[in-house]
């Protein structure tokens, strides 16, 4: 049988992680603009989340929430405003720099999965460390393996995604976030696409995996039951944060 992280097996995140900053948005403004039209997406947010913090964050459709986790993500860049990461600026890191944060330190995990059917199971977890210089293929192999060990799919390796459930799609995308060793994740609607069963399974696996390893998650959600189960929620409305 396949075994998956509870949160009963889970260890407690150090308190005194809690208290240090590992993102912090300051005066944040994100404005798109065509020739007629400018669109103000983020509005002066002041935002700190700390190390080992898991955080969910509301709001109705189009009140900024994505582009919140894009710019957390480092997938795209402020109108103005300061974003620091475990406490450096952005402003400070070269392209090449940005680039290595993105592939070491942040993990994604997104609603529609982003699996690639042609690939299978092991080798879409695998996909991003491709990219991780340094590391051999044995070396990437064996993270991958042990990924999926941690979202209960060491028997799925082989499999392709259309032969898998949603929910078994979804932990395999959580593997690949894991699979790098992030200390960010961030998660846009990863119980989105699923059925309330195998949502709280999903909400499990990453209660599970926040307390056990201590991991910094940022959630996007519309479904208040997730969001409570989280240690702090933050509410948006029209690009500002309002609690």
């Amino acid at each position: 049988m396949e075994t998956t992280l509870t949160t009963a097996q889970a260890k407690p995140v150090q308190t005194s992680l809690k208290n240090t900053p590992m993102i912090k948005l300051t005066d944040i403004e994100k404005v798109y603009q065509t020739d007629t039209i400018e669109t103000v997406a983020l509005n002066r947010v002041n935002l700190t989340i700390n190390k080992g913090e898991f955080v969910s964050i509301m709001g109705p459709s189009g009140c900024g929430k994505s582009t919140l986790l894009s710019l957390m993500g480092l997938l795209d860049e402020p109108t103005h405003g300061v974003i620091e990461i475990d406490g450096r600026a952005l402003t400070s890191y070269s392209d090449k720099e940005l680039a290595k944060v993105r592939n070491h330190k942040i993990g994604f995990i997104f609603q529609s999965f982003h699996l690639i059917n042609d690939l299978s199971v092991l080798d879409n977890v695998e996909l991003p460390l491709l990219y991780r210089a340094g590391l051999s293929g044995k070396e990437r192999r064996q993270r991958a393996v042990t990924a999926l060990e941690k979202v209960g799919l060491s028997a799925r390796t082989k499999h392709f995604p259309s032969q898998l459930s949603g929910g078994q799609r979804q932990r395999v995308a959580i593997a690949r976030a894991l699979a790098g060793g992030p200390e960010i994740i961030l998660a846009d609607e990863p119980t989105g696409n699923l059925d309330s069963v195998m949502g709280e399974e999903i909400m499990d696996l990453l209660l599970g995996l926040h307390r056990e390893q201590g991991t910094t998650i940022v959630m996007v959600t519309h479904d208040e039951s997730m969001a409570h189960k989280t240690e702090r929620l933050i509410r948006f409305f029209d690009g500002s944060q309002v609690s």
